[in-house]
């Protein structure tokens, strides 16, 4: 019995690329295997899809709120991915600075040093800084 709901991983795709990127998720799909696929077909649909698929909270708050908690965790790879999204949903310089300020204090210093190196690089890419 199959789970998988194409009405919300569509759903979820729009999104998804809206703040990733096009080529990210379509690269992300195109590699996915009988082994991956599953999982890249419900991460779409269950995170993108119902996370973020309704109006109740606007993309840039989604998106400050995903920085604040990947950050915490400590998920760099992801953080990047994110920041880069959030650039992209309209999340400021000056609003990822205080993202990471929160970060550091919650989380420790060193987090939130991890996540101004991080940060540095992106911008820097991004022209930003």
């Amino acid at each position: 019995m199959s789970v998988f709901d194409e009405d919300l991983f569509l759903k979820g795709l729009e999104q998804r690329k809206a703040t990733l990127g096009a080529d990210y998720v379509e690269k992300n799909l195109a590699a996915a295997d009988d082994f991956t696929l599953p999982f890249q077909q419900a991460m779409t649909s269950w995170c993108w899809g119902f996370g973020w698929g309704d109006d109740v909270i606007d993309a840039k708050t989604r998106s400050m709120m995903n920085l604040s908690m990947i950050g915490a965790l400590g998920k760099m790879a992801e953080w990047e991915l994110h920041l880069k999204g959030a650039l992209k949903n309209g999340v400021s310089v000056e609003e990822i600075r205080a993202i990471i300020h929160v970060i550091a204090i919650y989380c420790g210093v060193p987090q939130g040093l991890e996540c101004f190196r991080v940060a540095r690089n992106v911008l820097t890419e991004e022209g930003r800084l």
